[in-house]
């Protein structure tokens, strides 16, 4: 991304989360905070009327970013429950959950790490929206490719001897090889108890001649704003490239899994369509 500037794609991602909250009912991910972090403008422009084809790309799309957002909260109220008190959410972008987190009572830290324009900006989104930095969080200013997570969350009050729990929405395809692969090895070597919530794209061969088309214009939209897809995944060699660095437990949603597991039975017909983006949770 630009150096200087906030994330456009995690703004974008803002807007989806908060759009759900309106037009989806019921919401598969509920997050009142973020219409209320995106102001009373936002809200007020949203039309539920439209119906182009254009929205309905985008209400799948909108699926997408509520089930992994979801999906990384389950599996970390899971955590909690087995005892991990300290949450580090990688990319967080505008990312609500340390502002309603639902485990402060057993003490649940939560660290936001993302790059420093954009934590400047969702900074100034907090004080706009009159919502106060809860005790028991941090922000922790990072650039992924060219900084280590040991390097960021040394003087932050992490315990590196005490399992931690990761979320990672947003970020993978953004990513060069290297700087995924130095994350990933730094949480594989997280005491037993660890985990990781992360989302990853698949390769372009592996899309039907529409979702291909789908894709090559997104790869446009985020290069032209700085922040073109460089990386891709094909599951089983992802699978087995995690498995050599030491993670177990995995588990991969597909486009049916999501759909089955969170939108079966709606009346409304919300589902994910794309077979782009994948969920991944591999534990340490």
């Amino acid at each position: 991304m630009r150096e200087s500037a906030a994330s456009r794609t995690a703004y974008l991602v803002a807007v989806r989360r908060a759009e759900h909250q309106v037009l989806d009912r019921p919401p598969v991910f509920e997050d009142p905070l973020s219409l209320r972090i995106m102001g009373p403008d936002f809200l007020a422009g949203i039309n539920p009327g439209r119906h182009s084809r254009r929205q309905r790309l985008s209400r799948s799309f909108r699926a997408y970013m509520a089930v992994r957002s979801r999906y990384a909260e389950d599996e970390l109220a899971r955590a909690v429950s087995e005892g991990v008190r300290q949450y580090v959410v990688l990319g967080a972008g505008l990312d609500m959950f340390a502002y309603r987190n639902p485990h402060t009572d057993v003490g649940l830290r939560v660290f936001e790490v993302d790059h420093p324009a954009t934590q400047a900006w969702k900074r100034e989104c907090l004080v706009a929206a009159g919502i106060d930095a809860p005790p028991g969080s941090s922000f922790v200013a990072a650039d992924f490719e060219t900084h280590s997570l040991a390097e960021v969350l040394a003087d932050t009050g992490f315990h590196f001897h005490q399992p931690a729990f990761f979320s990672w929405l947003g970020v993978v395809p953004y990513l060069t090889d290297q700087s995924f692969d130095q994350t990933m090895r730094f949480i594989a070597e997280r005491p037993a108890g660890s985990a990781i919530v992360l989302d990853y794209s698949v390769p372009r061969t592996s899309l039907n001649t529409i979702e291909k088309m789908a894709l090559d214009k997104l790869a446009v939209r985020v290069a032209n704003v700085g922040e073109p897809l460089r990386l891709f995944f094909e599951c089983p060699a992802l699978a087995e490239r995690l498995q050599t660095m030491g993670y177990r437990d995995l588990e991969d949603l597909g486009r049916e899994e999501m759909n089955a597991r969170y939108f079966t039975g709606r009346p409304d017909g919300l589902r994910v369509k794309s077979t782009l983006g994948r969920l991944l949770r591999a534990s340490v």
